[in-house]
């Protein structure tokens, strides 16, 4: 009975081995095309990277051109530990600036690392995989000009059973999809281009929906507000649901992403300071598909928990 206990426990073992295995992109399923480092730029900036992995200056996020030095090292205490945002500058050795094109993309579309670990999802891959590869490679584009900084953070410090990277692998299979998360008509080029931005690069999904206890997103309650995993009050709803946006019109959002003014002359505050200041950095066209899909995705209240 004890033999057959342990064949068992080894037949589970090495299944689960098999199914949290990296699924990886083949280069040759890469574009034949030259990447485009200004439109890079915008990818950038709608993706926030700055607000993530711009290295802390005294202590506090950086501004202005310091933006655009990735060297990492802020933190992110969560339920399941701190994270440590990498450093992703040009440098070689500390940085992404000898990373090939290949393994960007599988970096941000699988949430694997080039030697072939799995990255945890506080790096929004799971967001990421809805972005066309194009994009993702004029990111790379854009990254590559960029200052090199000297460097590595710190590693992250999780609770078991989140300290097993490889257990990662199970949760790509429940949650990392590469499909639209809502049908907001894509005969539509404004919506379908509010619609990457949000479900994809901007990754809005990633604070503004809620997460069961795997931490996987519940897509049900899409953009419908959700705790701030760091403890520090509630994202709030931005479906048309919300009271504060039910009134807003298209060109309501679109200002205040500019500008950081609400139609009541109220200004960003928070997390959302960073955010807006990012998409002020987009083309209006831009601004303006965002806020299109927002207002066209169905009202959702989520569960206040």
């Amino acid at each position: 009975m004890l033999r057959l206990l342990l064949l068992a426990a080894l037949v589970l073992a090495a299944v689960g081995w098999l199914l949290s295995a990296p699924a990886l992109i083949a280069s040759e399923e890469l574009p034949a095309r030259q990447a485009d480092s200004a439109a890079g730029e915008r990818i950038f900036w709608a993706g926030g990277c700055g607000s993530c992995h711009a290295s802390p200056v005294d202590g506090e996020r950086a501004q202005g051109d310091d933006r655009l030095l990735l060297g990492g090292g802020q933190e992110f205490h969560t339920p399941y530990g701190v994270f440590r945002a990498p450093n992703i500058s040009s440098d070689p050795t500390d940085g992404i600036g000898g990373w090939t094109d290949i393994e960007f993309v599988n970096a941000m579309q699988r949430g694997v690392s080039p030697d072939g670990e799995h990255y945890y999802p506080v790096f929004p891959f799971a967001s990421y995989a809805r972005m066309p590869v194009s994009d993702v490679l004029d990111l790379k584009a854009f990254l590559d000009t960029l200052p090199a900084v000297a460097g590595r953070a710190g590693d992250h410090e999780l609770t078991f059973p989140w300290s097993v990277r490889r257990g990662i692998g199970l949760w790509k299979r429940r949650y990392l999809s590469s499909d639209p998360v809502v049908a907001v008509g894509s005969d539509d080029p404004a919506l379908e281009r509010g619609r990457l931005l949000v479900e994809g690069a901007g990754h809005c999904g990633e604070c503004h929906t809620p997460r069961d206890k795997l931490g996987g997103l519940q897509k049900q309650y899409w953009l419908a507000g959700a705790p701030d995993l760091e403890g520090k009050g509630r994202i709030p709803n931005i479906t048309p649901a919300s009271d504060t946006l039910s009134d807003w019109s298209i060109d309501d959002l679109a200002y205040y992403f500019e500008s950081g003014f609400t139609p009541d002359f109220d200004t960003a505050g928070g997390t959302m300071v960073a955010v807006q200041e990012n998409l002020a950095q987009l083309e209006p066209a831009d601004r303006e598909a965002i806020a299109a899909y927002l207002k066209a995705i169905p009202a959702q209240t989520a569960p206040d928990r």
